[in-house]
C-alpha cells in the first residue's frame, strides 16, 4: 500500500514541476511545442540516469519505494506523452503537418537519446568509481 502513496506524491510533484516548465515557456510554445519537448527529454534523462544508479547492483541501489517515488511518480507525473499525442494532433488539424513531423521527430530521437545519456553516464559513473574503489584497495591492501 506504501507504493500507491510513494507514486502518488511523486506524481504530483512531477505534475506540478511540468505545469511550472509550462508556464514558464508559454509564450515560446505556441507555435511549436518546445516546453512539451524539453519535459520530455529532461523526464527522459532522469529516468535513464536515475534508473541506472539505483539497480540493485548499481552503485546506489534504493528500495522499491524510492525507484517508484522518482521513475513512476515524479517522471510519469513529470512527462507528458498525452500532451505531446494532443499538440501533435493539433497540429496535424491545422494543416500543419511540417511542425507535427517536426515534433514528432524532435520528441522520440531527443527523449531516446536522452535516455540512453543518463543510462550511460550513471554506468560510467558506477564504472569509474568502482575502478577507482579496487586500485585504492590494491594501494592499501
Amino acid at each position: 500500500m506504501m507504493s500507491y502513496l510513494w507514486v502518488t506524491i511523486g506524481s504530483a510533484l512531477g505534475g506540478l514541476l511540468r505545469y511550472a516548465i509550462t508556464r514558464l515557456t508559454l509564450t515560446q510554445s505556441i507555435a511549436f511545442p518546445y516546453g512539451t519537448i524539453f519535459i520530455n527529454v529532461l523526464g527522459s534523462f532522469v529516468i535513464g540516469y536515475f534508473g541506472t544508479l539505483t539497480l540493485q547492483s548499481g552503485r546506489y541501489p534504493v528500495s522499491d519505494n524510492v525507484r517508484l517515488f522518482v521513475m513512476v511518480g515524479i517522471c510519469g507525473g513529470f512527462t507528458t506523452f498525452s500532451s505531446f499525442s494532443l499538440q501533435t494532433f493539433d497540429l496535424l488539424r491545422s494543416g500543419a503537418w511540417g511542425r507535427a513531423l517536426g515534433n514528432v521527430f524532435l520528441s522520440v530521437i531527443l527523449c531516446l537519446a536522452a535516455v540512453a545519456a543518463g543510462h550511460l553516464l550513471a554506468y560510467q559513473s558506477v564504472t569509474k568509481t568502482a575502478i577507482a574503489e579496487t586500485a585504492n584497495e590494491e594501494y592499501t591492501g
